[in-house]
């Protein structure tokens, strides 16, 4: 283990109570199967609910050791582990991790494999051999590959990078919606939930759409005071791209200095890579147009130290565990504080400082507007609509996918959007129309509200973006706002902060105070993310975040107390 946790949180107070011999036999493996002397409290913490058979979701930063919660407990869990992992270079990853231990063997399955590689993968688990299999949300979409599991006695199912799950995630992904489903036809295992960044509404969200049961939450603080954060404005693209690279070379002066710059496009990164690498500085590109075996490369050069510094597009990163990267600069915005903030995780994990540099243009958000924007799967959504209307008994996701002409990825967003109308209903195994006075039209236009809802959260998080890039406040009491967490007071370590323009938060208490569940009489029910003396930040269920003049909301009592229980409301 090796970055220093700020002091943990949890929303579970009430842990299911294990015995010392269970703690002590999770201390043991991790020492003798891992090789680590020791575990962090909140990682013991979750693997001790996990063998008290409680689900666990657990929030903790990037390099915290999130595997780890599960790895063990693999161990001493009867039957398989299920390890459900959006990208084929982070299950290479753990795979290679898991290989260097003493631990059971891990293997993948996934459609970028040969027959015979499969075969021997479902031969390790079939006989014993392998304990972890890795696959992808995809694959487990499969009736095929879930009813094969199914037969062979799941213990422990993880889903890593599980703000997927969630349309308040930022990185969300129609094809997680479907595991709430496979948790029940693989016969109820235990579930833990694995992130490196979730607020509140998402957290609550990731438990409901997978069906947690009783679940443990494990929540680190998201501060991480070691980072200066800093922003540099710049009107002009040529100007802009001659101080990104003039700043990375001065952040590298004195090598080994590793750091990792961030690109919006593919072609930025061949750019800033060439430049970089005619200045004597060891870089390379990384984006998703190279070929697996470019990026492998890439890749596993980064880590082995033979590459300093990797330009790359957002494809970069999960998985990375290099302590010593000593900067992340960000040649353009991120598209959400959620994606800054995962990206700028990867540097400082040493604990000692490292330096964080946005480059902002404004128009750059114009063109994450463009990139996050996506089409509604019209056609798709009128071709499930005539399968499932026209049919007396459900139909299986396999008949479905013959039945009709879209791909994979619009079919899943189709069904996503229309069981999030209440159109359909999916229990995993076949999908039903539900709703018999329903025609088509009415449910294409609900979609298309629902799709539109989504889009307005999307853009509502460029504009908090847009907000962090802008403020002259402390940018850290900003970013931890974002996610629900409050500074009282500026934390010294950042530009503004050294202009001496940041200033001490409000204690904010009653009503109002973060996290609190309020009501607006435009928007609708919301929670408070952050409280600054002139300005409130609210995630609103509806129309995503928005930011409020704290006059007007203290003026015209704008913000009621909301429970969403009782409906017990005040006035704020």
């Amino acid at each position: 283990m090796t970055t220093p946790l700020a002091p943990g949180c949890a929303s579970t107070v009430d842990d299911t109570p294990v015995s010392a011999q269970v703690s002590r036999e999770l201390t043991e493996t991790a020492a003798t199967v891992f090789g680590w002397d020791e575990l962090r409290p909140d990682q013991l913490r979750a693997m001790e609910q996990l063998m008290a058979g409680r689900d666990v979701l657990a929030v903790l930063p990037t390099g915290a050791g999130k595997s780890a919660i599960y790895q063990v407990p693999a161990v001493l869990i009867d039957g398989l582990t299920v390890v459900v992992s959006p990208l084929l270079a982070l299950q290479h990853d753990q795979i290679e991790g898991l290989a260097a231990s003493s631990a059971p063997a891990a293997v993948a399955i996934n459609s970028a494999q040969r027959v015979a590689e499969r075969d021997a993968a479902w031969s390790a688990v079939r006989d014993g051999s392998a304990k972890y299999l890795f696959v992808s949300p995809e694959q487990l979409a499969r009736d095929d590959v879930t009813d094969a599991l199914a037969t062979l006695g799941v213990g422990l199912l993880v889903v890593d990078e599980a703000h997927c799950v969630s349309a308040w995630g930022h990185d969300f992904r129609p094809e997680y919606l479907r595991l709430g489903g496979v948790v029940e036809r693989l016969g109820r295992p235990r579930v833990v939930a694995l992130t490196a960044s979730a607020a509140p509404p998402v957290r609550d969200d990731i438990e409901a759409r997978l069906g947690l049961r009783d679940p443990c939450r494990v929540v680190a603080g998201f501060d991480r005071p070691e980072l200066r954060l800093t922003v540099d404005r710049t009107a002009d693209d040529d100007r802009k791209r001659l101080a990104v690279v003039e700043r990375v070379r001065e952040l590298a002066a004195g090598r080994p200095h590793r750091g990792l710059v961030y690109t919006a496009s593919r072609r930025d990164t061949e750019y800033y890579a060439a430049e970089l690498t005619v200045h004597g500085l060891s870089a390379a590109a990384y984006h998703a147009g190279l070929r697996a075996t470019q990026r492998r490369r890439v890749h596993e050069d980064f880590l082995a130290g033979k590459i300093d510094i990797v330009v790359a597009t957002s494809a970069f990163g999960m998985g990375i565990d290099v302590p010593d990267v000593r900067f992340v600069v960000h040649a353009a915005v991120p598209e959400s504080l959620d994606t800054y903030y995962q990206q700028i995780g990867r540097a400082g994990r040493d604990g000692d400082p490292a330096e964080v540099d946005l480059w902002y243009r404004p128009e750059d958000l114009h063109l994450q507007t463009f990139l996050t924007a996506s089409r509604l799967p019209e056609d798709a959504i009128r071709e499930i609509a005539g399968v499932l209307r026209g049919s007396a008994t459900p139909v299986t996701p396999t008949e479905l996918g013959r039945r009709i002409d879209a791909g994979p990825a619009r079919r899943t967003r189709a069904l996503n959007l229309l069981e999030q109308v209440g159109a359909v209903a999916s229990d995993g195994t076949a999908v039903d129309w539900i709703d018999p006075d329903l025609d088509t039209r009415t449910a294409l236009e609900r979609c298309r509200e629902a799709a539109d809802a989504h889009q307005q959260l999307i853009r509502s998080r460029v504009e908090m973006m847009r907000g962090f890039a802008e403020t002259t406040g402390c940018r850290r009491q900003f970013l931890l706002g974002y996610f629900g967490e409050q500074l009282t007071e500026p934390c010294g370590n950042c530009d503004t902060c050294a202009a001496g323009t940041a200033c001490r938060h409000p204690d904010a208490d009653g009503p109002t105070a973060v996290n609190s569940p309020v009501r607006h009489p435009r928007w609708g029910h919301g929670v408070v993310m952050s409280v600054e003396p002139d300005r409130l930040t609210v995630l609103f269920d509806d129309v995503g975040y928005r930011t409020l003049d704290a006059e007007a909301v203290r003026t015209h009592g704008l913000l009621i107390a909301d429970d969403g229980v009782t409906g017990h409301r005040n006035a704020a």
